[in-house]
């Protein structure tokens, strides 16, 4: 026992002597952009709905109340498919009794017909009744016709691009129930400003970005459509911009910016308002280094749009910067790269 307390007790001390190993640093992740992949435009940008080229607002022919919408938005439709159904109790009644009034009008016409071959009964008389029989005919078809318009049917193939109406509804005749999109060419709806109509020109070249994938995702187009007259409410002129091709993954209602009039001349790039790092009335970007060390760099502004930020100075095409959590980063910190885009 004697031995063994003295080596113990050189154990401990030399335990004691250790330094514990300071933590990992774990790295923070950051989004980032590459300057230069989106150029600044010289012209307005618009912001916009992705919609279909041929699109129709589907609605019953009479009116009614829903008994049941049998589609819901983003299905894909046939020709002929039925979509919705109103109450057909009363026209049902009423194909009835039309039926009914068609059959004793035949009847009538056919007794009419033996009489004036025995020549019981006048000419007239039997033309009276083969009016009467056609007016019976025609009020019958009638009557067929408008219970066959209780079920809405889809007038061509497509997408159900939304629902107007809900089942428990009361609609009147016209009154749209279902937006069904035609499959093939997309467009981007917008609305011009009347200050901005100078130099807009049917066929004017376009180009279109994507806001879900950060300005990343371009498409080429042309102004197809603009309203000769403004909307009663906004005031401004709705206009049509027409992709030149349709690319897998673009969804009808995607939110889409519209530019006209071709790249800045200047030379000037957008980034996303993100970056953008405020000190004071100065602003800064954070540049990425090839170590992934973090370095601000003042940057000048030229204008603040939907887009972005346009910047004037500053930035070279080809550098990289954080694109958003620009307030919580610190001068040397490194980072681990998330792409812009990424998923």
């Amino acid at each position: 026992m004697k031995k063994t307390l003295p080596f113990l007790i050189v154990v401990a001390l030399a335990a004691c002597g250790k330094e514990e190993a300071p933590p990992a640093k774990i790295e923070r992740p950051a989004l980032t952009h590459v300057v230069g992949t989106q150029a600044a435009h010289a012209g307005n940008i618009y912001s916009g709905e992705i919609r279909a080229r041929h699109e129709v607002q589907l609605g019953f022919r009479i009116g009614g109340k829903i008994v049941e919408r049998l589609v819901d938005a983003g299905e894909t439709v046939k020709a002929g498919q039925p979509l919705a159904r109103l109450d057909a109790a009363d026209t049902a009644l009423q194909a009835s009794a039309a039926e009914s009034q068609y059959q004793l009008a035949e009847a009538d016409a056919k007794r009419y017909r033996e009489l004036r071959a025995r020549g019981f009964v006048s000419q007239a008389a039997l033309d009276a009744k083969e009016t009467a029989l056609k007016a019976a005919a025609a009020q019958a078809g009638l009557a067929r016709n408008q219970a066959a318009y209780t079920t809405l049917r889809a007038d061509r193939s497509g997408v159900v691009a939304a629902t107007l109406a809900e089942a428990g509804q009361v609609v009147s005749a016209g009154q749209p129930v279902l937006r069904v999109a035609q499959e093939g060419e997309r467009e981007v709806a917008i609305s011009i400003p009347e200050s901005q109509l100078a130099g807009l020109k049917l066929g004017a070249p376009a180009e279109i970005t994507l806001w879900a994938s950060d300005g990343e995702t371009r498409f080429t187009g042309r102004l197809r459509e603009l309203a000769p007259a403004a909307d009663s409410v906004s005031r401004t002129y709705p206009a049509r911009v027409a992709l030149d091709k349709v690319a897998a993954g673009l969804a009808l209602g995607m939110t889409a910016s519209v530019s006209f009039g071709g790249a800045d001349k200047n030379g000037r790039f957008i980034v996303p308002l993100t970056a953008i790092f405020q000190q004071g009335d100065k602003s800064a970007v954070w540049i990425v280094e090839a170590d992934r060390s973090l370095s601000l760099r003042p940057v000048q502004v030229a204008a603040y749009r939907d887009d972005g930020a346009v910047i004037a100075g500053g930035l070279a095409a080809g550098e990289r910067i954080v694109g958003a959590g620009v307030h919580k980063l610190s001068v040397g910190e490194k980072i681990r790269i998330v792409e812009s885009g990424a998923k």
